[in-house]
């Protein structure tokens, strides 16, 4: 990824290691943002924030740097979106803070080591709110898989223990209870209705703070392009509750 050689999506790349969603903001807001995350556990929970300018990731991944170790990056200005960039060192500034948010792609492997298959995974936003904090407010942006009732159960059992990776679903049945939105999804196909035989589960999901972004106007916030995770050196297996 520094070397520009991977811009794609880590989803299903590097079993077993965590990965993490990024959110980058200038000092004066990262003391709001982590009030943010705290009160809002299941879709920001913290595996690490970086001191102001430093980009290297000494908990998670020493000898990393987020400017470049990202496959592709979303940037946003007063809550616009700029074209995504795979590289944002010219970006990068003294009082630069990054948050590395953990990522459900985390517990894919796990997943799939208990029988439950690989499955195309919806980003959608939701009506339930966040709690506020300062600028930050939106509702919460969820992830959809589709399986079995059986393959489901196993999927909310084993991700209840990964608090790190967004945990146990929120949600799991009707999508139009929580207010998601299947025709106009911000990843994946659209959707008319769920496929028969096969039961809706929804995950809080790292694009929330995103979406904060579009709501409080931020002077300048970098993210991770949806998909496109930073890959830590932590073992998900270690990471998570017996």
């Amino acid at each position: 990824m520094r070397r520009g050689e991977w811009t794609g999506p880590t989803k299903h790349t590097v079993p077993g290691y965590v990965k993490c969603n990024l959110v980058v903001l200038p000092r004066a807001d990262a003391y709001d943002f982590l009030v943010y995350c705290q009160r809002n556990p299941k879709p920001c929970p913290l595996v690490e924030v970086t001191d102001p300018g430093d980009p290297e990731p000494k908990m998670s991944a020493p000898g990393a740097d987020l400017r470049t170790d990202l496959p592709r990056y979303a940037v946003y200005r007063n809550g616009a979106r700029e074209e995504d960039v795979t590289d944002i060192r010219r970006l990068w500034r003294d009082d630069s803070v990054a948050f590395l948010i953990g990522s459900g792609m985390t517990f894919d492997d796990p997943l799939e080591r208990a029988g439950v298959p690989k499955v195309k995974t919806w980003v959608l936003t939701t009506n339930i709110p966040t709690i506020p904090a300062g600028k930050f407010h939106g509702p919460v942006v969820v992830t959809m898989r589709c399986w079995t009732p059986a393959q489901a159960i196993i999927a909310c059992q084993l991700t209840s223990r990964f608090p790190f990776y967004h945990g146990a679903p929120i949600h799991m049945g009707d999508p139009a209870s929580i207010g998601a939105d299947l025709t106009h999804p911000i990843v994946g196909e659209p959707l008319e209705k769920i496929p028969d035989g096969l039961m809706p589960v929804f995950w809080a999901c790292g694009v929330t703070p995103q979406r904060a972004a579009l709501e409080a106007k931020i002077e300048l916030m970098i993210t991770h392009t949806p998909g496109h995770a930073f890959i830590t050196d932590l073992l998900a297996d270690r990471i998570c509750t017996p």
